[in-house]
């Protein structure tokens, strides 16, 4: 492989554009990750199962190499395409709640191991362990969240089976290309459907009312599904909070408000 452009870093990684000797353009990522990359790389095969995806073409401990996806403007009509192809790979479903692969989010490592329930799993594998590392939360911020946790299993709504979810699905992580939009940097896992529409929603995804109502057509969501959006918010709140500190503290303890006055 030739690189032809350096792209910069991101997190613990570098960033680059090259060419296979075949001529095919890739996107590399390239450090000392442990198993980042290969946990990015089941993810991606297994999401690509029922979804349009970017091509694990390589990875190994320090290497990732994916297909280069040439990136379009979005528009109506693809981001209608994307909420039907989301909701038929949450239909897809996974095996339980979790993952039988190491999880991260950006560089942090997640616990993908099976709990019983979404309430258990959401509660245990991913919002309580952040709020262990979120160093610029006050005791009693962390008593807050630790009151909202405890009220999961009566206000996340009626049981559904485990979905297929990217696990991280904020704007950014969409590419719009070929009419449609392509997944990137998942955190996938076996989870609640709910999970990405909230993340799809948490900095602004363009078109989302397109994409959520050709979801709901192909899909019907149950019912308080948009009064549930900040609880299924906070695990991903709680990451910026871990990895950029208080300047997503307000926005983090604003979403814990809204759980503790659900139900």
């Amino acid at each position: 492989m030739k690189v032809v452009q350096h792209l910069g870093a991101s997190h613990a990684w570098r960033l680059e554009r090259g060419v296979l000797d075949d001529g095919r353009e890739v996107f590399v990522k390239t450090g000392a990750v442990s198993a980042l990359f290969t946990s990015e790389a089941a993810g991606l095969r297994w999401l690509g199962e029922a979804a349009a995806v970017v091509e694990v073409i390589e990875a190994g401990p320090d290497r990732l190499v994916l297909s280069w996806v040439e990136a379009e403007r979005p528009t109506p009509v693809a981001a209608e395409r994307f909420g039907r192809m989301l909701a038929r790979m949450h239909r897809a479903g996974a095996d339980g709640f979790g993952a039988p692969w190491p999880g991260f989010i950006a560089e942090l490592p997640m616990d993908n191991a099976a709990a019983p329930d979404w309430p258990a799993f959401y509660a245990s594998r991913r919002v309580l362990p952040f709020v262990r590392r979120a160093g610029a939360l006050s005791a009693g911020e962390v008593a807050q969240v630790e009151a909202a946790v405890a009220k999961f299993p009566e206000i996340s709504g009626p049981a559904e089976p485990p979905a297929r979810i990217h696990g991280d699905l904020w704007s950014g992580n969409v590419m719009w290309s070929g009419g449609t939009g392509v997944l990137i940097d998942p955190a996938a896992h076996g989870g609640h459907r709910e999970t990405d529409l909230a993340m799809l929603d948490l900095f602004g995804t363009p078109y989302l009312d397109r994409i959520l109502g050709a979801y709901r057509e192909e899909y019907p969501l149950a019912d308080g599904w948009r009064e549930r959006v900040p609880l299924h918010q906070l695990h991903a709140l709680l990451v910026h909070v871990v990895l950029y500190g208080d300047g997503y503290r307000g926005q983090l303890m604003g979403a814990v408000e809204r759980v503790l006055r659900l139900g």
